[in-house]
């Protein structure tokens, strides 16, 4: 297993950073080449399961997760389900004070394809990382002009 936690501030109270973090079907409007839909349940409680594809023109994976712990506005845990991508994810939100917060994103992955993907994740972790600080970068502004509906 490997860990990558990122983590960003952003100019906006909690409760409205949970409430964009949290609608899932826009997702893509920060997260770089992701689509995320709602698959099952109603994508704010345990037990609901989101889609994400990822990839570009088509081509890519879909990485399929269940809620598996809801505690708004601070913290959302998720739970892998596919084969492509498995482990936890946990999307945690901290207050600051009344007008900022700090969107942190904690994962804790399988690499995939047994010994080749051990072998090769350590060439991969930083492209990932990388994708994963330029998405939550654009989510401290997507949050900032975030209006609900």
């Amino acid at each position: 297993m490997t860990d990558v936690v990122v983590s960003v501030d952003v100019a906006v109270p909690a409760g409205t950073a949970w409430l964009a973090l949290t609608d899932w079907e826009r997702q893509g409007e920060w997260m770089l080449g992701t689509h995320v839909k709602v698959v099952e349940g109603n994508g704010r409680s345990v037990g609901s399961k989101l889609s994400a594809f990822t990839g570009v023109a088509g081509i890519g994976f879909t990485d399929t997760m269940e809620i598996t712990s809801w505690e708004p506005p601070l913290r959302c845990v998720v739970r892998h389900l596919g084969k492509i991508v498995q482990g936890t994810g946990v999307f945690q939100v901290i207050e600051k004070g009344p007008h900022s917060s700090t969107f942190v994103w904690a994962e804790h992955l399988r690499p995939p394809f047994g010994v080749v993907g051990r072998l090769g994740w350590p060439v991969a972790k930083p492209g990932f990382e990388l994708g994963l600080r330029l998405s939550l970068q654009r989510f401290a502004k997507y949050a900032e002009g975030y209006r609900v509906g």
